[in-house]
């Protein structure tokens, strides 16, 4: 037992001594930095790369808060809007115009009445040519309405025309010919067919944002002028 006691302390003596003297450090790599460095294969070539960043999306331009330019929709709708609510009626002839003129002066419309100028092809006119005056005019208009023909009106303009009276206006010869035999049938004998220049200007009214009454009073109105058409409005 001391024998082996004795050698045990030999032994890690022997240990000590050879540790001591470097000559296990083949067998024991030395923990230091710099003896691991020294053991790297070419470590001053050795680079650090740093990690990618994320790719970023270009911001848009005008800012990140910039929106597709709404108002040409925005004013199209608005203009849309507009012609629902609004009411055209014509085409009128300028004595026609004023009469319609008048009895919509009773509606008290305001900015809400606009006239609007339109070029309109030849016309054709089914017409008693003039009386020499209104008082004869007037009398016809009468003679006219016992024979049941209330669509007529006096002709007011500064022409050879004035003080005749109109029995309606027709866009081709044909359709005015064949108002003009009805006529006849009914009693007419003194009207003929006049054409119209190539363009003639007429007058459109439009009204808008009519409430209930005004639409009223406007249908009641509109009764009267048979000849004329209404339509909604186009948009600007």
């Amino acid at each position: 037992m001391l024998k082996l006691l004795f050698w045990s302390l030999v032994a890690a003596n022997g240990a000590l001594f050879a540790f001591q003297q470097g000559y296990l450090a083949k067998l024991i790599p030395d923990g230091r930095e710099p003896a691991r460095i020294a053991q790297q294969f070419n470590a001053d070539k050795i680079k650090l790369i740093a990690p990618p960043k994320p790719a970023t999306s270009p911001a848009p331009a005008g800012g990140a808060d910039a929106a597709p330019d709404l108002e040409p929709v925005l004013a199209r709708a608005r203009a849309e809007q507009e012609a629902l609510s609004c009411t055209e009626i014509g085409d009128f002839d300028a004595a026609e115009a004023g009469r319609f003129e008048t009895a919509l002066a009773g509606l008290a419309l305001g900015d809400k009445l606009s006239r609007r100028a339109v070029q309109t092809a030849a016309s054709h006119m089914v017409f008693i040519p003039s009386l020499g005056s209104k008082e004869a005019a007037d009398r016809k208009v009468s003679e006219l309405r016992r024979l049941g023909i209330t669509d007529s009106y006096i002709i007011q303009d500064a022409t050879e025309l004035r003080w005749g009276i109109s029995l309606g206006v027709f866009k081709s010869e044909d359709a005015a010919r064949a108002h003009l035999a009805a006529l006849t049938q009914e009693g007419v004998r003194s009207a003929r067919i006049v054409t119209h220049g190539l363009t003639s200007n007429r007058v459109a009214f439009q009204l808008r944002a009519l409430d209930a009454d005004a639409k009223a009073g406007l249908t009641r109105i509109i009764s009267d002028f048979p000849r004329q058409q209404a339509r909604a409005c186009q948009p600007a």
